[in-house]
């Protein structure tokens, strides 16, 4: 069994989140390119404020400039860096998904929390379903207008309970952004 990663991990793109996941279980949030959105940058500080966040983005200009962004907007971030040398493949490409399953063991434990608790009740997949944000003819836009109130982006339903379990929300953020979305109904 893999080992649990408390924090999530600030990566690049797909192929970043597969390699570590076949490394840790990890959440993780994908800039998908150095022009980081707002909304992402949203998530990350919620995620910061929820659990912490580990950057890890590939070692070359692109990288580093996702990673000053990201630092700016949400200060205290961790930062795992991976050596240029081990993060290359055979043709000479630098990133993340180049990097050896113990390159990346050695740059994560350096930053890691080993533990993963909270004493807070957090939302359950049942308490999404029984909010009706998923089938039914206004599903989708409620399920969008929470996702922005609670700051976990605008995901489709499958990933909309995946990130309210991995970004934590309490059941106390649930019940006033569930408040908040019926006051601007009516």
């Amino acid at each position: 069994m893999r080992e649990k990663i408390q924090e999530v991990i600030v990566v690049e793109g797909r192929d970043d989140t597969t390699r570590l996941q076949e490394v840790y279980d990890v959440d993780t949030i994908e800039t998908n390119g150095s022009a980081v959105s707002k909304q992402t940058l949203e998530r990350v500080r919620r995620a910061q404020e929820t659990r912490g966040v580990i950057i890890l983005t590939d070692p070359d200009y692109p990288g580093d400039r996702i990673r000053a962004i990201v630092d700016e907007y949400v200060p205290g971030c961790k930062h795992a860096y991976l050596p240029r040398a081990e993060a290359k493949d055979k043709r000479g490409k630098i990133g993340v998904e180049h990097a050896t399953p113990d390159t990346i063991r050695r740059v994560l434990e350096a930053v890691y929390e080993d533990r993963v608790e909270t004493d807070l009740p957090l939302v359950t997949r049942k308490m999404v379903l029984d909010a009706d944000l998923i089938g039914g003819a206004e599903a989708s836009r409620r399920r969008k207008r929470l996702g922005v109130l609670l700051r976990i982006g605008e995901p489709n339903a499958k990933q909309f309970v995946k990130r309210v379990e991995a970004m934590r929300v309490t059941t106390e953020e649930w019940e006033r952004a569930l408040k908040q979305l019926e006051e601007e109904n009516h």
